[in-house]
């Protein structure tokens, strides 16, 4: 309490915005280890727990050790509860911060900053090293989907000494790490560095592998974009993985996108796509050619319209305005949030606050505004003569005003507008799993939205109704945060190795079991 907090500064947005290298700058030792003495260490650390860290980070403890300087012991207490902090300390909203004890009087403590500096101060140092199992068990595993919770529960699986194939449809090993997320949020080479770790390990990784049929995928699904690149996609019946192994688990993330604009006349136009495609292509181009190839859907010099907000429409903006687009609005169909905490949204509670994001700041400091749109539903989509959109019609609504037996909002008269588009990003979540794998397997669904299914599989066991079957990630939970991908890699791990050997020395999933965030 005897110093302010102090995040460490982004690079400045209008010089980031010509590039995709990262936004985060590298803050100077003494910076962090005064923010490192902010924390209480709490007799309570709500931090670590309940409505904060969904894998229970030590949080005060390394806090503490880094105030001391004693960085070597920091990763070790780091990387005690969290495979990849590297990912976390990047792509994390922190709920542990929004669950800090001194953010009830004061801003928290800058976790994030602190998770994201041990971790790649060990990397720089050497500290992290490959740590292959000193002995084999015979036990072979398979995962389908290299996503964090498939890379969680891999690392953790081949620690103990099982076998462990990871199957990945994509061409690189990552899942939403890889193609879901930026550049500019998180570099691929630190995706790719965790993976050699891996690899060095011994987890066996197998690319352009569809688990499933072969089937007419529809544009923007993963497989097709890869067999578009020139991916010599290999199809894989996941019965036969079960008969190959002693266990297999599914960890294919929530993939099937969430349409809510799908009965607006004007859907089918050209330039209106989901926004994961065009992430998608996007990071896909980067990385083959730093966008030479031409192989993306470019925003340059249009009018872009993002339909949702959260973290992928962030990433929609930052991305067009990266392009070089004329302007960029982003609909969002909720009221502005509050400057402070409201009074039904207590601490410790996620702070549903008003806040820029990176790629909020990037259009305000080019443009000169926040680019989102408040209260605002879409209606039609409006064609030119060719077929391609070039606006979109909306209304604005009352979310004080529900209908009854209807909406929870009501639209507002006379509130009518057309915005110029040429292009617009479906940015409005997913609505769980490609179940065809499921179906192949006979794996039961459950509904823990309440209208859509993911793979059946309670937290904790994570086995679903098929014998040697289990379920960790998106794929089970629903949509949700990276950290909690994690947090369900780990316990799937945990409940794989009691079934193969009767008994587990791996960590519990934590005790968190249900977050701010989840679903977020």
């Amino acid at each position: 309490m005897e110093f302010e907090r102090e995040a460490v500064p982004y690079r400045d947005p209008l010089e980031r915005v010509n590039d995709y290298d990262e936004i985060n700058t590298n803050p100077a030792e003494e910076h962090l280890l005064t923010q490192g003495a902010r924390c209480m260490d709490c007799g309570v650390p709500f931090c670590q727990s309940g409505t904060g860290c969904p894998v229970d980070n030590l949080i005060p403890e390394w806090n503490h050790l880094v105030y001391n300087n004693r960085w070597r012991e920091a990763i070790d207490r780091l990387h005690k509860t969290n495979n990849f902090p590297e990912f976390t300390g990047r792509v994390c909203p922190a709920p542990c911060e929004g669950a800090c004890v001194l953010g009830i009087t004061n801003p928290p403590v800058t976790i994030k900053n602190i998770e994201n500096t041990i971790i790649d101060r060990a990397f720089e140092e050497g500290w992290i090293m490959p740590e292959p199992p000193a002995a084999r068990t015979g036990k072979k595993v398979a995962i389908v989907g290299s996503g964090p919770a498939g890379l969680a529960a891999a690392a953790q699986l081949n620690k103990v000494g099982h076998t462990v194939t990871v199957y990945e449809r994509a061409d690189r090993i990552g899942g939403l790490l890889m193609y879901g997320i930026p550049n500019m949020k998180l570099d691929k080479d630190v995706v790719e560095r965790r993976v050699n770790v891996l690899r060095e390990e011994g987890v066996q990784f197998v690319t352009c592998a569809h688990v499933g049929r072969r089937e007419n995928f529809p544009s923007g699904h993963m497989t097709q974009i890869m067999e578009e690149r020139g991916c010599e996609m290999q199809y894989l019946d996941p019965s036969d993985l079960l008969k190959e192994n002693d266990a297999l688990l599914m960890a294919t993330g929530a993939t099937k996108p969430f349409d809510p604009t799908a009965r607006c006349p004007g859907r089918g136009l050209v330039g209106v796509q989901f926004a994961m495609d065009f992430l998608t292509r996007n990071t896909k181009s980067l990385l083959d050619s730093k966008l030479d190839d031409g192989a993306y859907t470019s925003a340059r010099d249009k009018n872009v319209i993002v339909i949702g907000g959260g973290d992928t429409g962030a990433d929609c903006i930052g991305t067009s305005l990266r392009h070089g687009c004329k302007s960029v609005v982003n609909f969002e169909l909720l009221d502005q949030p509050p400057a402070e905490r409201a009074p039904n949204n207590p601490w410790p509670q996620w702070p549903r606050v008003y806040r820029l994001d990176y790629s909020h700041e990037e259009n305000k400091a080019k443009h000169g505004n926040d680019p989102r749109a408040y209260h605002v539903l879409a209606k039609e989509f409006v064609g030119d003569d060719n077929g391609h959109i070039k606006a979109v019609k909306t209304v604005e609504v009352d979310w004080n005003k529900p209908v009854e037996g209807g909406a929870p909002f009501s639209e507002v008269a006379g509130s009518g507008k057309e915005w110029p588009a040429d292009l617009v990003l479906l940015a409005t979540g997913f609505v769980g799993p490609e179940l065809e794998v499921g179906e192949m397997l006979g794996i039961k669904t459950q509904n823990p939205r309440g209208s859509w299914e993911t793979f059946m599989g309670d937290h904790g066991p994570f086995a679903t109704n098929v014998e040697g079957v289990f379920a960790a990630g998106d794929c089970r939970r629903g949509q949700s945060l990276v950290v909690w991908a994690i947090n369900e890699g780990r316990g799937a791990a945990r409940a794989i190795d009691e079934y193969l050997t009767g008994s587990s020395l791996l960590p519990a999933p934590g005790v968190t079991q249900g977050s701010a965030l989840a679903g977020a």
